[in-house]
């Protein structure tokens, strides 16, 4: 599976960002899909994930309440739409998927076999 994230820009504060990632090569069916975010110097973050075919999802607690990820059965792709940002959301963020990710262990990045290239998302204050 190739995943391309993209979507990615510059937006004030309280503002709006919504990022795409996309799969070639496979369908998202049975996959666990993520998204992860790491800012200069601090570790990889889990952002939210959903189960493709039961469309369960979770967020970290950071992200609650302002980000909302969805799939797009037509179009292959799992979209994060991201609102009310904040300067602390300033990070580049990736896409990731995997298969053999259960409930527990979706926020674990290791537990996530393919990852797309990053896309930057910059929150100005």
């Amino acid at each position: 599976v190739q995943l391309q994230a993209s979507g990615g820009g510059l937006v004030q504060a309280g503002g709006s960002l919504r990022l795409s990632c996309a799969a070639s090569g496979r369908s998202f069916r049975d996959y666990y899909v993520g998204w992860f975010r790491q800012a200069p110097g601090k570790e990889r973050e889990f952002v939210a994930a959903i189960k493709w075919n039961s469309r369960h999802t979770t967020y970290g607690d950071s992200v609650k309440g302002r980000f909302t990820i969805s799939r797009d059965n037509a179009e292959n792709t799992v979209n994060l739409q991201m609102n009310s940002l904040k300067p602390e959301d300033t990070a580049v963020y990736y896409c990731a998927a995997g298969r053999s990710i259960i409930t527990s262990t979706q926020r674990m990045s290791s537990q996530y076999d393919y990852w797309g290239q990053g896309t930057q998302v910059t929150v100005s204050s």
